[in-house]
């Protein structure tokens, strides 16, 4: 035995273990784009409603402190989503699930609009498509 063969064997490990994502799969939940989802729509409520908001800044001061936060928060959308999407479903999800990439793709998609609108129809619309998401996580879940 060489001595290469004997470091190799002594550092391979005793059992290779796999899984299809980062950690067991206790970690990932459509919930925390979800919630990020649920604040955009919250701006994009709170932003037609300038004018009845208390405070000491000005209406526009408060709509271009509520863009801001709006598009920190579709940002997050995005990211829960691509995260979810790229290190949780797996091509076996894909067979059962053939329009899972179509779905993210509008999701993410509906994430890159919110940071345009202003309109809370459109951040239901978003809200919606995580809703779609969340169906097929729960039940992958349960296989």
């Amino acid at each position: 035995m060489s001595i290469r063969s004997s470091i190799e064997a002594l550092i391979r490990p005793a059992r290779i273990a796999s899984a299809h994502c980062d950690l067991p799969c206790g970690i990932y939940d459509p919930a925390q784009a979800r919630i990020e989802a649920e604040s955009v729509k919250a701006i994009q409520e709170r932003y037609q409603n300038a004018e009845n908001m208390k405070g000491a800044q000005t209406v526009e001061e408060y709509r271009t402190r509520a863009l801001a936060i709006k598009e920190q928060r579709a940002d997050m959308v995005k990211e829960h989503l691509w995260v979810l999407w790229t290190d949780y479903f797996t091509p076996a999800h894909l067979e059962k699930y053939p329009t899972l990439h179509d779905t993210f793709w509008k999701a993410t998609k509906l994430a890159g609009a919110a940071k345009k609108s202003q309109d809370p129809a459109q951040g239901q619309q978003l809200l919606d498509a995580i809703k779609e998401i969340d169906t097929i996580f729960w039940e992958t879940k349960k296989a």
